[in-house]
């Protein structure tokens, strides 16, 4: 007489887990904000720090590379640096996102939102 109840308990469960995984979701997103990663190029001579988000947050140039007739190469080396950052905040919010996958136990290869 009451089987369906059965379903009720469920559907609660269901629903208390979907609003676990938001707010997992939301504190991710908000810790991908101040988690930096750090870029470089020309081995160390310049750095591009950004958030794990992939938003640039600073740049650091070792003043030897300041030479006026190697000014491609300056402007190569920090574009260089800058891919590179934008690179690891990609793989680190990636593996932020695999933390949270494994804590919650979905399936591997799940694509969440962002």
């Amino acid at each position: 007489m009451f089987k369906g109840l059965g379903g009720l308990g469920d559907m609660s469960k269901m629903m208390k887990a979907a609003q676990e995984m938001q707010g997992k979701m939301e504190k991710i997103q908000k810790d991908l904000e101040t988690i930096t990663v750090t870029g470089e190029s020309g081995a160390g001579l310049v750095k591009a720090t950004a958030t794990a988000k992939g938003e640039l947050t600073g740049l650091d140039i070792d003043p030897s590379i300041f030479v006026a007739s190697e000014k491609e190469v300056v402007e190569d080396l920090i574009l260089a640096a800058i891919k590179d950052a934008q690179s690891r905040a990609t793989e680190r919010s990636h593996e932020e996102m695999k933390k949270i996958q494994d804590e919650l136990g979905l399936p591997a290869g799940m694509n969440l939102p962002f």
